[in-house]
């Protein structure tokens, strides 16, 4: 752990209830990213402790008011990249404000730190998850990285703590603000091993195909994936689960990549979860192309469900696995890394069950919910790191995630 973040093991004895709420996500039930599933996780258990729980949700086809526990508040968003979670977190603000008035906010999104100082200013204390790097994503232009940027000094100087869910984000607070963070990872989920039936109408086998899920983003390096397995000489079958709502070019790209190679499966999106884990836990290898953010919860659920995994080769990356996969920066690694897989299976055995190891030791949902619970009793006791954070500034040097 680095020594400028905080993590609190053990969550407050006989602590009153509080009422919390959870803003800037898409909300419940989680069926997008690592956010939501992060919100539902640590949400149903906190309501489980008597704790009363907001979620703010948009989009959702289910209108329900109560889910697992938690209060749900649908409101409405803009459809549009540069304006829907900025303008459902708005509302979002402007109901927790004038008509809940919770004892506690978690706001999620640096994007979101605009609205910081509006709950602040009811005195609603916020804690703050800073999420990955946003403004080293592709599919933002000049001025959406820019804004990027512009959010985090914000969110340092406004919030009255920041979560960090990676060592490595921890590390790029403190290197660029020299702010502490409170470090909460997610949690894994630990698969029993689902229906191999699932599989049949996609006519694959368990083992018999190798996985990869995610956006199609070039941060995520769905393409060199699909290239470098394209010039092996694998056997199984390369399974890609994903898509991309803003890019169409880079979707075009991954498509003609695999453009006459009947070994490559373009499934586009899965959003049934039973056939989602089926998928993850049968593969023979996952292989995870993210580059950008802290700890994946996309990797979580593979090394969770007993795959072994092949991985971008950044620091992030390497920390969650401690090692335990195989890594590649190129196409041509990838497809190395692929043909070894297919020719060493006992040692792709032994990597998965170490990986699930490490997620069943390391990533547990209770002991995430540990932390919140603690950050949200500390907060409204009314610790803060906004006196000191409220003067903070960038520093001019880049932060250099290799070297972290």
């Amino acid at each position: 752990m680095d020594e400028h973040s905080t993590s609190i093991a053990h969550p407050p004895s006989g602590a009153s209830p509080l009422s919390i709420a959870m803003i800037g996500t898409r909300g419940v039930p989680a069926a997008y990213g690592g956010f939501e599933t992060a919100v539902e996780e640590v949400g149903r258990r906190l309501a489980d402790r008597g704790h009363r729980v907001t979620v703010y949700t948009r989009g959702s086809e289910s209108r329900e008011r109560e889910y697992l526990g938690m209060t749900v508040v649908h409101l409405a968003a803009l459809r549009q990249k540069q304006l829907e979670t900025l303008s459902h977190t708005g509302l979002s603000t402007a109901h927790a404000v004038l008509r809940h008035r919770p004892d506690v906010a978690f706001v999620f999104n640096a994007a979101n730190s605009p609205f910081v100082p509006f709950l602040r200013a009811r005195r609603i204390p916020v804690a703050l998850h800073m999420d990955g790097l946003e403004w080293r994503r592709s599919k933002w232009g000049p001025r959406g990285k820019a804004y990027y940027r512009w959010a985090e000094t914000h969110g340092v100087r406004t919030a009255d703590a920041l979560i960090a869910d990676a060592p490595g984000i921890a590390d790029y607070y403190d290197h660029q603000f020299g702010v502490p963070t409170e470090l909460i990872r997610y949690g894994a989920p630990i698969l029993a091993t689902p229906d191999p039936a699932l599989l049949e109408p996609l006519g694959l086998t368990p083992g018999g195909y190798h996985l990869v899920v995610a956006r199609f983003e070039p941060e995520n390096h769905v393409r060199e994936i699909v290239e470098g397995y394209a010039s092996s000489a694998a056997q199984r079958p390369l399974v890609v689960v994903g898509s991309a709502p803003y890019s169409a070019d880079y979707t075009q790209a991954i498509t003609a990549a695999a453009n006459g190679d009947d070994r490559i499966r373009l499934l586009g999106g899965v959003y049934d979860q039973d056939l989602l884990d089926a998928l993850y836990a049968q593969a023979h290898t996952y292989l995870h192309g993210h580059s950008v953010g802290g700890t994946n919860p996309s990797l979580l659920r593979a090394m969770g469900a007993g795959t072994a995994v092949i991985a971008f080769d950044i620091t992030f990356n390497r920390e969650v696995l401690d090692g335990e996969g195989e890594f590649f920066r190129t196409a041509a690694d990838a497809g190395a890394a692929v043909t070894r897989a297919e020719a060493d299976p006992e040692r792709i055995a032994d990597l998965a069950a170490r990986s699930q190891e490490r997620a069943r030791a390391a990533f547990r949902w209770d002991a995430v919910a540990d932390h919140y619970e603690d950050l949200a009793v500390r907060l409204a006791h009314g610790e803060s790191i906004h006196r000191t954070a409220r003067r903070a500034r960038r520093r001019a040097d880049e932060w250099d995630p290799a070297a972290s």
